[in-house]
């Protein structure tokens, strides 16, 4: 059943974004009253359990909300996405785990996908050393993680029973990552989709959980019951929705720039 209230309020929030997008684009950073309100509207949190302060809202609620968002401006509705498939984590932690991270109403956990890197066993947790990629919402993140296969002490990789390196997620608050400022490309700048370097972060064994076995979780519920790649797959479809007429706006505005020569405009961008 889909949720009005998140709807309305995505589509509250994109007012606002319609009047910034351009900042957005050029300063690759978002205006701190986006940032509040995305907190203030629970788009950073629509996929979050509801015991953890969440909206815990169905696909189709947040698929719409996405979308809403996006009409407004793409980089934002990317990292809101992005912003919510982090949030998928929190039911595979221990709950007081997953409060110490999410109680902060501006919690957002950003980190990019797995490159091969990852940590050794030590006791009580895992020494995580590596860089990632791709990292959108890092700007506007209170925690890191990262994803890989695990060390163990003897040196060789922890399997899965399928015989595979078992991929675990690593999280640390953010001043445990040195975010490294490389993300400009023509379009969607606004995710500030940086770098990151992490040095010898220990990372407790309840602050680290992998995603690969549903029947690990804590909460159980309809929406988790989805799995984490096909919600991924609803965020990337709504953030997707606009991005043709946003990349046509965005080229004529760059065409318009080489082409102007003193006189009227030589595109009309509608």
């Amino acid at each position: 059943m889909v949720q009005a209230g998140a709807i309305n309020a995505a589509a509250l929030v994109a007012r606002q974004l319609i009047a910034d997008a351009d900042k957005i684009e050029e300063t690759r950073r978002f205006p701190a009253t986006i940032t509040d309100a995305l907190i203030a509207s629970g788009m950073l949190r629509m996929l979050l359990p509801k015991v953890y302060g969440g909206g815990e809202v169905d696909p189709g609620t947040y698929l719409q909300a996405v979308i809403a968002l996006a009409k407004g401006d793409g980089s934002v509705a990317w990292n809101v996405f992005v912003a919510n498939s982090a949030a998928l984590i929190a039911p595979f932690l221990p709950e007081t785990s997953a409060h110490a991270i999410f109680d902060d109403p501006a919690a957002l956990i950003a980190w990019g996908p797995p490159n091969g890197q990852g940590t050794k066993v030590v006791e009580g947790g895992y020494l995580v050393n590596g860089s990632w990629d791709f990292a959108s919402g890092c700007r506007q993140a209170t925690w890191m993680g990262a994803h890989g296969p695990v060390i163990e002490a003897d040196g060789n990789p922890r399997l899965n029973p399928q015989g595979k390196p078992l991929i675990r997620t690593w999280l640390f608050p953010v001043d445990q990552a040195e975010r490294h400022d490389v993300w400009n490309p023509i379009g969607l700048r606004g995710t500030a989709s940086d770098s990151y370097t992490v040095r010898d972060v220990f990372v407790p064994e309840d602050f680290s959980s992998t995603r690969e076995y549903p029947e690990d979780r804590q909460i159980s519920g309809p929406l988790y019951a989805f799995t984490m790649q096909g919600l991924y797959a609803v965020g990337v479809a709504g953030a997707h929705w606009v991005w043709p007429r946003q990349c046509w706006r965005i080229s004529g505005r760059w065409l318009q720039r080489k082409l102007r020569v003193g006189g009227p405009a030589l595109l009309k961008i509608v």
